[in-house]
């Protein structure tokens, strides 16, 4: 279900291991009430050292996306769906923005920046329908 994680593209791999939880929630591959696999087995599933997913548990915890369910594990919890959804906006809207800026500091017209857009946005979309 996840892919491996990339210890080289700058991001921390507890942060990843994060992201990739909600990605997964986000797209309804696991849904409020449902069991997470344990620590150990997310730590082989992507390997990655336990003490990172149980970190990374931990933040998901605070942030109100999964809760400690007494003597089974850690379940998704009831709004978990949209709150990841609405996190995965945000960073897409984070990149599109860093992305953004890099084009003007490079000097490229908007007329090209939309080109672009329009381009990527028509092959995306073209080949999921």
């Amino acid at each position: 279900m996840f892919p491996v994680i990339d210890p080289q593209n700058g991001i921390p791999i507890f942060e990843q291991v994060c992201r990739q939880v909600k990605f997964a929630i986000a797209d309804k591959a696991y849904l409020p009430g449902e069991l997470l696999p344990s620590v150990r087995e997310m730590a082989q599933k992507m390997a990655v050292n336990p003490n990172t997913v149980a970190r990374s548990y931990g933040e998901l915890q605070r942030e109100g996306i999964i809760e400690s369910v007494r003597g089974t594990g850690m379940q998704i919890a009831a709004d978990a769906t949209q709150l990841c959804q609405k996190e995965r906006k945000r960073l897409i809207q984070e990149r599109i923005a860093s992305v953004l800026q890099e084009a003007k500091a490079s000097q490229i017209s908007r007329d090209d920046v939309n080109r672009f857009i329009e381009r990527e946005m028509n092959r995306l979309w073209k080949n999921s329908q």
